[in-house]
């Protein structure tokens, strides 16, 4: 590991560095006012969540700082490693990995849930630079071969069931393929296909044809459409999200204060429906401060990209933005019944070890790309 030329440090993006700091420090106060009480009631020590949350994030800054100190462009080299390691810890998830809730998304390991779908959106991120880095790889026919690099970790994610991080696959493989030079038509007619096929499947399943889809994904979809046709069970979380942030008003009801929250008419409050907590507690003010933090970072992000020192580091930085945008509209189109509920999280906010170490060390390929930009002539 070479020592990183004293020039590059100037480089280095601080305001990114300290947006997920700020998101982070939030994120704890809020798993805290989303989780004492009821650790409390428990008889459990009511910083349990934040003490892992604190832990996590010291995993995944040493992630942050090995990525950042070795130089993106030898990355190249270790992708066909990465694409068979990722292959594999996803096929070992379904075979031996931890059920939980209908899920097999885990593995176990000294106390801390691993979720190998997390990792696999970097390593997939990185795969797919290196291939859209030859312009010749998106014309014609060649358009499709992104999507087949990622559909056998797709078919490996979708029987988990993880629907939310299939959806993050996606809209990172349709950005940067557009970004290396895809023809926007190609790619449309690509998502309609997609489009056609995914309705083929909800529909197959919702008549008991095939079961593509889980029965309470088909409940989740149903819902979204309108969560009144089951208030008390489907469509029970959306509803109560839906009224812990607008209950928030302009100001919100306080720290501690969210009665949705705090009464624990709210479910998974401190994970899928971080957000939800936030809004009534901070309201209209502090969830849009929140909304602007994360369209910094990713203003940040396209920033680092169009200033890359090669196609390679435009499109690492461009898959590390839409791995942030697709999270952000996923999980607060869900928090406000505008997208199906799929247990997507929130970067940095939601409590979750395995995704709070991947968006950090996605942060690291961002600063890298970022600390080894081309020079700015003036």
């Amino acid at each position: 590991m070479k020592e990183i030329p004293r020039r590059y440090w100037r480089n280095l993006d601080i305001p990114l560095i300290l947006a997920v700091f700020g998101l982070f420090l939030l994120g704890l106060f809020v798993i805290y006012s989303a989780s004492a009480t009821r650790l409390i009631n428990l008889n459990t020590d009511p910083f349990y969540y934040v003490k892992r949350q604190v832990i996590a994030a010291t995993v995944g800054l040493v992630g942050l700082i090995v990525i950042l100190s070795v130089d993106y462009r030898v990355w190249r080299r270790w992708t066909k490693i990465g694409y068979l390691l990722s292959v594999l810890l996803l096929g070992a998830t379904l075979i031996m990995g931890k059920v939980a809730q209908g899920s097999q998304r885990w593995f176990r390991l000294g106390g801390f849930n691993l979720q190998p779908s997390e990792l696999a959106k970097l390593i997939t991120i990185v795969i797919l630079a290196h291939y859209l880095e030859n312009p010749g790889n998106v014309k014609g026919k060649k358009i499709l071969n992104p999507f087949l690099l990622i559909a056998v970790p797709m078919a490996l994610i979708i029987p988990q069931p993880d629907l939310g991080t299939s959806i993050v696959f996606i809209g990172i493989v349709f950005a940067m393929t557009y970004i290396a030079g895809g023809n926007i038509r190609h790619l449309g007619l690509i998502a309609l296909v997609g489009i056609v096929f995914a309705t083929t499947a909800i529909v197959l399943s919702y008549y008991e044809v095939i079961k593509l889809i889980q029965p309470y994904q088909l409940r989740r979809l149903l819902v979204f459409i309108n969560p009144y046709i089951d208030p008390t069970d489907s469509g029970w979380n959306v509803i109560q999200s839906m009224i812990a942030i607008g209950s928030g008003g302009f100001l919100g009801k306080g720290y501690l204060n969210g009665t949705q929250s705090q009464l624990h008419f709210l479910p998974a409050n401190h994970t899928d429906f971080i957000f939800s907590v936030a809004a009534e507690e901070f309201g209209f003010v502090g969830a849009s401060a929140i909304l602007l933090v994360y369209a910094f970072l990713i203003w940040r992000g396209i920033k680092i990209a169009v200033l890359a020192k090669d196609r390679f580091g435009t499109l690492l930085a461009v898959g590390c933005v839409s791995y942030f945008v697709c999270h952000l509209i996923i999980n607060i189109g869900m928090t406000i019944g505008i997208m199906p509920v799929t247990g997507l999280p929130l970067p940095f906010l939601t409590y979750g070890g395995s995704t709070l170490m991947t968006s950090l060390m996605v942060i690291g390929v961002l600063l890298n790309v970022g600390l080894r930009r081309q020079k700015i002539m003036f």
